[in-house]
């Protein structure tokens, strides 16, 4: 076979990656290590899974692990494993290029700020490119397992945009990657810095990582004892080792591994669950969203391990999309080593694990949520709350523990922090409704002149502002046996709640029989524009507001969906004007029909601002405020 070598250049995206890597982690170098460690231990896992159904894979050497040699003289360091190794495609395919959903928007994310940026760099997963943390020039030398010797691949580069690739004779199965030190990285040449790193970050791989130790002095007159191999890790699975022996750090940098993360986690969670079935639950919350976490094709969730053989990185078999934001692992004996993801989706094993994770995530939620010190829930809010509401619309059977934990911004506090709980704790006497509104903005909610009875009437609102609340509020009808309801939908009638309320009614219907003739002029001059023109109840200071009928999409939803690209349908909003406001008053007294036209469309348009969107005619709205100022 004859070896040609070719000289590549990176993606672009690599050579930005492994700029910004080099530049913001420069004082974190040592988890070099740690991600070529990861690296082979899945290597070592995939060769273990694939090998479940096709023995001759591991070619008569089933003694996976992780070998660290040091040369001194040679200013390197070598990670070599004996997992599933790789063809040259592959090799193309996971080191020259970012073949990975979100890149963009993780470029786009970047601040420059050198603290901020590690940790994204760290979610988007450095993996092997931290070896140019350490090193000016590596290579790699690869076999997958099943291909013959002359299959092997060697691959080099100095990480200065390209890289050479060759294809090479290579006896044994899986990678050897070898790291030239840069001048300022030699004190990694010291075997007591890396085995002390191997402790910090990879005691918990279940392969035995092995170096070479050192050679021991006989006796005066006796030879030297040779250097013996020995295993610097525990190379047991963390989850499986009882609680009481665990530390925090051992619990964090597990975590680190799993969540290719730099952070310590915001909780966790470990327990072993007996009945029908037997399993281990090993899982985390993060601190942060991962850059890709609304990606529907990102890759997200827990690894699923059978008899401590891992299987898969499964998704929504282990937990609910909803919950994709968890890390960590599950392990059972109650599935065969050789299951498929078409297994996983019908076994009832999985059904009942997979319940038993969503109750348990949910409960460990719940007890962040009701801590005295509320920062972690408050942190965790801030980062994966709208990933909880999808919760709401999918997971029927929780759906009344989910709606507990979410938070809301209202009328009495700008920050996301109050409960659904909180807010039926302080509702008016005589109120048996949770009232809400949906806006494109906080700010548009805040300030919607839906709110002003509200307000007038000390009526705590919650305000909505997240894309997804036009579905949540679909399907959460009601908390607590209070329902909810939009003060921007139907009619509304608030004459139960607050002091001299029949009062109130009385002046009201009398200024609205007074408003009866602007409401039909109003009515005439929009014509089609409006489904219905009326008196509001909701009204104290602003002329008009738009509301949407009962059965009808809120005009905020029409808007989301337009905005997508969605066909929707042609609903008409219905315009309910102020009867105690002097602009309503004027017009029930006006003749001129242009006049009259132009007052209508202003008003309108003026209720549109209001909602946070545009006129759908702008130049004109502004001619006929321009008009009526120069009057």
């Amino acid at each position: 076979m004859t070896a040609t070598k070719e000289t590549r250049a990176f993606q672009t995206e690599v050579k930005q990656l492994l700029d910004l890597m080099i530049h913001s982690l420069y004082s974190n170098k040592e988890i070099f290590l740690r991600e070529l460690i990861s690296n082979a231990s899945d290597a070592a896992d995939k060769l273990r899974f694939e090998a479940t159904t096709d023995d001759a894979l591991f070619e008569g050497d089933s003694d996976l692990h992780v070998f660290i040699a040091i040369d001194k003289d040679a200013k390197t360091i070598t990670i070599r494993d004996n997992g599933i190794g790789m063809n040259k495609d592959e090799v193309i395919a996971n080191i020259g290029t970012i073949a990975r959903s979100g890149t963009k928007e993780f470029f786009g994310q970047l601040s420059g700020d050198q603290e901020k940026d590690a940790h994204l760099i760290g979610q988007f997963g450095v993996g092997f490119y931290s070896s140019f943390l350490v090193a000016d020039r590596v290579t790699l030398k690869t076999r997958r397992a099943g291909l013959e010797k002359e299959h092997g691949v060697l691959w080099e580069s100095k990480g200065d945009g390209e890289y050479a690739i060759e294809t090479v004779e290579k006896i044994e199965r899986g990678t050897e990657i070898t790291l030239h030190l840069r001048d300022e990285a030699t004190d990694y040449l010291d075997d007591w810095k890396i085995k002390s790193i191997v402790h910090k970050y990879a005691d918990h791989i279940p392969f035995p990582i092995r170096m070479m130790g050192t050679a021991v002095s006989g006796d005066e007159g006796e030879e030297v004892k040779p250097a013996q191999v020995e295993t610097v890790n525990q190379a047991s699975a963390l989850w499986t080792r009882p609680k009481s022996e665990l530390t925090d750090e051992e619990y964090n940098n597990f975590y680190k591994h799993v969540g290719h993360d730099f952070e310590d986690p915001l909780a966790r969670m470990h327990q072993r669950l007996e009945g029908k079935y037997e399993y281990t639950l090993l899982l985390y919350l993060p601190k942060r969203a991962p850059f890709d976490l609304w990606q529907v094709e990102a890759k997200h969730g827990v690894k699923l391990y059978v008899r401590r053989v891992f299987i898969m990185e499964a998704t929504e078999e282990l937990l609910p999309r909803y919950l994709r934001f968890v890390r960590g692992v599950i392990d059972t004996n109650d599935l065969p080593l050789n299951v498929s993801r078409e297994i996983l989706q019908k076994s009832p094993a999985m059904d009942a694990m997979k319940k038993g994770a969503t109750k348990r995530v949910l409960g460990m939620l719940e007890e962040m949520a009701n801590a005295e010190e509320g920062d972690n829930y408050a942190t965790f809010w801030n980062e994966f709350g709208p990933c909880l509401k999808e919760g709401v619309i999918e997971d029927h059977a929780n759906r009344d523990k989910i709606a507990s934990l979410l938070r809301f911004a209202t009328t009495e506090s700008d920050k996301q922090s109050v409960s659904l709980a909180d807010y039926v704790g302080r509702m008016r006497e005589g109120q048996d409704t949770i009232y809400y509104i949906t806006a494109e903005s906080l700010a548009a909610a805040k300030h919607s002149p839906h709110l002003e009875v509200f307000r007038k009437k000390g009526i705590e609102v919650v305000l909505l502002h997240d894309r997804i609340d036009e579905w949540l509020t679909t399907h959460l009808t009601e908390f607590d046996g209070k329902k909810l309801q939009s003060i921007a939908k139907g009619e509304l009638d608030l004459s139960n709640i607050g002091e001299n309320a029949e009062e109130e009614k009385k002046e009201h219907a009398e200024k609205a029989k007074a408003a009866a003739p602007a409401v039909e002029k109003i009515k005439e001059a929009l014509g089609e524009k409006v489904k219905d023109v009326r008196i509001s109840d909701r009204l104290t200071e602003s002329p008009a507001c738009l509301i949407s009928d009962s059965f009808d999409i809120s005009n905020n939803l029409e808007r989301i969906l337009k905005q997508a690209g969605q066909n929707v349908p042609d609903v008409k909003p219905i315009l309910e004007v102020n009867p105690e406001h002097e602009l309503i008053q004027r017009l029930t007294k006006m003749r001129s029909k242009e006049k009259i036209e132009d007052f209508a469309s202003i008003l309108f348009d003026q209720a549109v601002l209001a909602e946070g969107a545009l006129p759908e005619d702008p130049a004109g709205f502004v001619r006929r405020i321009n008009a009526l100022l120069v009057k």
